[in-house]
């Protein structure tokens, strides 16, 4: 079955419910996102959906699956890693890859972290085993679920018909990466100024002759 057919099927209930999940819960990494997203917009183009409608419920149901995420870190995030549920869907190499994040780009790596596939499920739940101050993780998720779960279908919806039929995910992943260079630029330009300016900090100064 094809996205644009699966999209059809579902309906609005079961894309909210899918958006939900993918930020909640661990098996939620199997979930579609970007590539369900995208032709939101193209479905809502053709009148199958009501774009007006849809978007708000994207929007709320990825904020609130964020905010599921975080309080099951919160409460549960070590137990949950060393069972069975969590080994079997967490892979070390995704624990490493968001520690990387983190350390480059702090809080900000929760809008970032939409726009990555496995980052997306397992972030809010970093975030809220590392205890992150929940009103700034909030504040970033619901910027982070704005851009992401509204941006996509947009764009789908502007441009959807210009890209050929089959060809989705060619065109999709390139805006992607450009759309989190744009998002992510300034907390890059604040790591590099800090690292600059660290740096020239201990160069000594030439004492005068």
């Amino acid at each position: 079955m094809d996205m644009i057919t699966f999209l059809k099927t579902i309906g609005y209930i079961g894309t909210w419910a899918a958006l939900f999940t993918e930020g909640a819960f661990f098996f939620g990494i199997f979930l579609p996102g970007d590539s369900l997203l995208f032709p939101i917009g193209i479905l809502a183009g053709q009148d199958v959906f009501n774009l007006w409608v849809m978007l708000p419920g994207c929007f709320i149901a990825a904020f609130l699956g964020n905010l599921v995420g975080y309080e099951i870190g919160k409460r549960w995030g070590p137990k949950v890693l060393k069972s069975r549920y969590g080994a079997k869907f967490i892979k070390e190499h995704h624990v490493e890859k968001c520690d990387h994040f983190f350390e480059k780009y702090g809080a900000f790596t929760v809008v970032i972290s939409r726009f990555i596939h496995f980052a997306r499920t397992f972030v809010p739940f970093a975030a809220g085993m590392s205890r992150m101050d929940y009103k700034l993780f909030v504040a970033y998720s619901s910027i982070g679920a704005l851009l992401w779960a509204t941006g996509i279908p947009l764009l789908g919806y502007f441009v959807g018909g210009l890209i050929p039929e089959g060809s989705i995910d060619r065109y999709l992943l390139p805006f992607i990466a450009c759309l989190i260079l744009i998002v992510a630029s300034p907390a890059i330009i604040s790591a590099i100024k800090a690292r600059f300016f660290s740096k020239t900090s201990e160069i000594p100064a030439k004492s005068s002759d």
